[in-house]
């Protein structure tokens, strides 16, 4: 297979407009999380525990919203002073937290979800089902190759710095 390795390659024409697409919805669900004076990312971690009713540990979190956890903690602390999540201590380890939704954290993302739902509807209205369902395929294989170049470049660093 042959490929154009400059800017005129439909490749890296896709992966950059990939990159201002994932901005440009970036910079428009934070006007939408205005309304509740949230971040784009205190609503992932809202979303989140709403998924998971149990809680999850810090590191959790920061897996799922790949995201560093020192990162993770100041969005958590927020969280927290406005009541809307809430560390519980783990029995048997001092260490170790569960965040879990609050009752108001909980009604707060119930009173959000609609709306997000519906404008994530809108994003895609003049695309199929069937042709949005490919879409996600098509975004998961392109995370999962930049998983592993990143990967690959991960490695090929250290054994350069070896």
């Amino acid at each position: 297979m042959t490929t154009t390795s400059d800017a005129r390659s439909p490749r890296y024409r896709a992966v950059l407009q990939l990159l201002q697409t994932a901005d440009t919805l970036w910079n428009a669900s934070r006007v939408f999380f205005e309304t509740w004076d949230l971040s784009p990312s205190q609503f992932n971690i809202l979303n989140l525990l709403h998924l998971h009713p149990d809680g999850l540990s810090q590191s959790e979190l920061s897996r799922f919203l790949i995201m560093h956890r020192s990162n993770l903690t100041g969005l958590v602390d927020r969280l927290e002073q406005r009541s809307l999540v809430e560390r519980q201590e783990v029995a048997g380890d001092r260490r170790a937290y569960r965040v879990v939704l609050t009752k108001a954290g909980d009604k707060l993302v119930r009173e959000i979800l609609p709306g997000y739902y519906a404008g994530a509807e809108r994003l895609l209205a003049d695309m199929s089902e069937r042709r949005a369902g490919e879409l996600a395929k098509d975004f998961a294989r392109i995370a999962e190759n930049a998983l592993r170049t990143a990967a690959a470049l991960e490695t090929a660093r250290k054994l350069t710095h070896a």
